[in-house]
């Protein structure tokens, strides 16, 4: 097997993969590229029939992350189902700080916007149906990966069916619980919470205003996020509550009229009266961060390479960025004659992503630790550190920058090593 029949081989076809495959023939159409997803293309309805369930889970993107779409053409069809999050507001129950951020102040639309997972994967689907350059394989299982000097063999199997192949850099995209990335021997750092997230959409007496909502309460932060979808348009929010296993259980056994009356005791009265609890799904909640990112031949993005807490909403804000740097790496070695799977390049992308990671994670990671303490000193420290945000316009811009997904970048651009700005993708 001499000759390459890939260039790239992307595992995994979910919202990372989709997005990567994309982004690599829009921006180094040079590229061959291959995405091998396990589960099979649904037949979703056309566009102009689409109506988002009440229960449907959703993301929230960052306005770093709508200026990545825009560019890859693609957000005038995800705006069409988006919510557009023009306010923030932070409090701690029970204390009396609070902090609130605003679009305007920020001279944009938006902070941020909530998008049906299922729309937001159509709208991808879409584009990649529309992509000629992408060769798409569903379903289809990654069995083997095997590394050589220029690449990796893979065996996998497609239609009941086993392949071989051989591509110039592997990226794995299968998601936190990363078969791959176990297969490959690269060991995690993980830091477990002991919380478990509860996730759910939920309906408010009164209407949200495009407003979210970051409650952090004794069991873990909490956040209601507008949607403009559901029984009465503008009265529901998505919910993410942060809660003990034993909390969880309690409100899982409880009737849905007192599941809404526990989250009214901790969200409090801003919306109202809580009049409806959706479906609810649940997960444990981990800091999970792959050890390597990348070998030769061979690179993680998305959850494989970190899973974060959602406590700031910035997971997959934050595997965008990844992906941009990955496509910027894969850019740099066609404009110079390289591999796409050389270590040079691909360690290229981690320098690149590995400063974002860490501030997001630390951001993020030090909100759930400064919260979560029950020490009085602390708390008031905390109440008097959100009342002191609401008035330092520095402080202020900066956290506004983080909830945009924004970071070290500015208005989409980020910086190469020697610190100079250049625009993301163009």
């Amino acid at each position: 097997m001499a000759e390459f029949d890939t260039d790239i081989l992307i595992a995994g076809g979910g919202l990372a993969g989709a997005t990567l495959a994309l982004a690599i023939e829009r921006q180094v159409p040079g590229l061959r590229v291959l995405v091998a997803e396990t589960f099979p293309l649904s037949d979703e309805p056309a566009a102009d029939d689409y109506q988002p369930s009440y229960d449907a889970r959703s993301t929230a993107l960052a306005w770093g992350s709508r200026l990545v779409f825009e560019q890859l053409g693609l957000w005038q069809a995800i705006s069409r189902q988006a919510t557009a999050i023009e306010h923030i507001h932070v409090s701690e129950q029970g204390r009396f700080g609070v902090t609130r951020l605003a679009a305007r102040t920020r001279g944009q639309p938006a902070l941020g916007y909530v998008v049906d997972n299922r729309w937001l994967g159509q709208c991808l689907m879409a584009g990649l149906q529309q992509s000629a350059g992408i060769e798409w394989l569903a379903p289809a299982t990654v069995d083997r990966v095997d590394p050589v000097s220029t690449g990796v063999d893979v065996s996998l199997t497609a239609a009941g069916q086993t392949r071989q192949l051989r591509a110039r850099c592997l990226v794995v995209a299968d998601g936190g619980r990363s078969g791959l990335r176990e297969q490959l021997g690269i060991a995690t750092s993980r830091r477990d919470y002991h919380q478990v997230a509860l996730i759910a959409n939920v309906s408010t007496e009164r209407p949200h205003q495009n407003t979210a909502y970051e409650r952090f309460t004794p069991n873990g932060p909490m956040a209601l996020l507008p949607l403009a979808q559901g029984p009465v348009p503008g009265h529901s929010s998505a919910l993410v509550w942060t809660l003990t296993p034993q909390a969880l259980d309690e409100v899982l056994a409880l009737p849905q009229e007192q599941q809404c009356a526990r989250l009214q005791q901790v969200f409090g009265w801003r919306l109202g009266r809580i009049t409806r609890i959706g479906e609810i799904h649940h997960y444990p909640l981990a800091l999970v961060t792959a050890d390597e990112w990348v070998r030769p031949g061979i690179a993680l993005v998305g959850n494989a390479a970190h899973s974060l807490h959602p406590v700031a909403g910035q997971g997959f804000n934050l595997a965008l960025r990844g992906l941009t740097a990955l496509v910027e790496a894969f850019r740099f070695a066609a404009d110079n004659g390289q591999s796409p799977g050389d270590l040079q390049v691909l360690q290229r992308y981690r320098r690149q992503h590995y400063d974002d990671q860490f501030r997001t994670i630390a951001f993020s990671d030090s909100l759930v630790r400064v919260f979560g303490s029950d020490s009085t000193a602390l708390a008031m420290a905390r109440s008097a550190g959100l009342a002191g945000l609401d008035v330092m316009p520095a402080a202020k811009s900066w956290f506004a920058r983080q909830a945009m997904g924004l970071g070290g970048r500015k208005d989409g651009r980020s910086q190469d090593s020697s610190g100079q700005e250049r625009g993301t993708w163009q």
